[in-house]
Formats: structure tokens, sequence, C-alpha cells
């Protein structure tokens, strides 16, 4: 993906009109994973692109079947994960604000 669209460009309002955003969304008991890719990232691609690092998961549907993605991340996980950024030193990019509440908002309300 980054070979064909390269670096972000952003017009003279600061949207972005171009080029690559990496969104990673993060599990809960799957901090190893998430630094695996942060650190991938760091090394890989190019310093300019910038990387949004969701943290909105919640269990819905059949989740809560399985013991290890049955609650959202704790905010232990939040903090390993943030720390972990700044030691990379990933400057571009964005990082969710720790969800205390009101998970739903993330939820669309779907019509059946």
């Amino acid at each position: 993906m980054y070979r064909q669209v390269g670096s972000p460009k952003f017009d003279e309002n600061g949207m972005i009109k171009k080029g690559l955003i990496i969104r990673h969304l993060v599990l809960p008991n799957n901090i190893d994973n998430t630094q695996k890719v942060l650190k991938w990232i760091k090394e890989n691609i190019d310093e300019e692109v910038y990387v949004s690092v969701m943290t909105q998961y919640f269990p819905t549907y059949k989740a809560n079947e399985y013991e290890e993605i049955n609650r959202k991340i704790s905010k232990e996980e939040y903090d390993e994960i943030e720390n972990y950024i700044y030691e990379l030193g990933i400057e571009n990019g964005y990082m969710q604000d720790y969800p205390e509440e009101n998970e739903e908002q993330y939820v669309p309300k779907w019509e059946y």
C-alpha cells in the first residue's frame, strides 16, 4: 500500500488528501502483537506515515464466548502501548483516549 500511495500529503487546512495512514486495533490479552506491529512499522515504513492506534475494542456478538477477548483493554494495557509508542519514537499519528465508558458509541444502530 505504501508503494502505491506514499507518505501523507495535506491541504492548506491540514486535511489529508493522499497517502497512507495505518490503523491498528488493540485487542485485550494481545499487547505483544501490538508491540510487534508497531515495531515493524517503525523499522519498515517511512516515518512520515501516520499510525492510528485504536483502543475502542469491546466484545460484541459471540466474543463473550472467548475469555481472551471478552473484555475491553485494561488501563494497564493501554498505558503499556502508549509508553511503547514513545519508546519507539513514533511521532506521526494518533492514539485514541482510553475508553473509560460508553463503548456503545462505536456500535452502529443496525435496522433489521
